[in-house]
């Protein structure tokens, strides 16, 4: 196997995100094993280009660097812009942080991994792209992925969740209501999330579908 590759991301696959993010899965595309590697693109200024979140749980240090455009980014409530060239990075996983773009084709490239631990893909990776499957209508494919999502993270409450929810909308009836029924034991909030979620409407009336506090 040859023992380095190259790609542009133009070349790679695009998908949406929450909100209006769009994210090129670079590390998927790579199959990269050591670090966290991803880029996100913003068409229109304004658009967000980083969401909000901290690095709390995962423990990241995280590098952001713009390509292309320029982003304004939030971090723990301090505003600063980078243009073209900039590199941001935040050591501290617990920096609330976020950004948007300021010019249309904005491009960022994201750098993560947590000091003296050995990288595994974080739970949002299969979450995002089972969601961009899911909403081509392509239900299977939205279960395969996190299927092995699964394999990384066993009994992670958020994939089970949304197994359930794309397997429910696949009229896979029990292999729904045991994923629900196990990211529940694991996480009791999704037990009321889960009572007004429409995906899952056509379980809701079975026995074993877990009961809202």
């Amino acid at each position: 196997m040859k023992s380095w590759d190259k790609a542009t991301l133009s070349e790679m696959e695009t998908i949406a995100g929450p909100g209006s993010l769009r994210w090129v899965p670079v590390r998927r595309h790579f199959d990269i094993e050591a670090f966290g590697v991803n880029a996100y693109i913003a068409a229109d200024a304004g658009q967000d280009i980083v969401e909000l979140h901290t690095e709390e749980v995962r423990q990241h240090e995280e590098a952001y660097i713009v390509l292309s455009g320029g982003a304004t980014f939030t971090l723990d409530g301090d505003v600063t812009e980078a243009p073209a060239g900039t590199i941001v990075f935040i050591r501290d996983p617990a920096i609330e942080r976020s950004a948007v773009a300021t010019e249309p084709g904005t491009t960022v490239v994201a750098v993560g991994a947590r000091p003296g631990v050995p990288y595994t893909p974080g739970p949002w990776e299969p979450i995002y792209a089972a969601k961009a499957r899911g909403d081509e209508g392509d239900y299977e494919a939205a279960i395969g992925e996190l299927q092995r999502g699964l394999e990384i993270h066993p009994d992670h409450p958020a994939i089970l969740y949304r197994l359930a929810g794309w397997e429910a909308l696949a009229g896979q009836r029990d292999a729904a209501l045991v994923h629900l029924e196990r990211a529940v034991a694991q996480r009791d909030s999704l037990r009321e999330q889960a009572a007004g979620d429409e995906v899952f409407d056509s379980i809701r009336n079975d026995f074993r579908f877990p009961a809202a506090p």
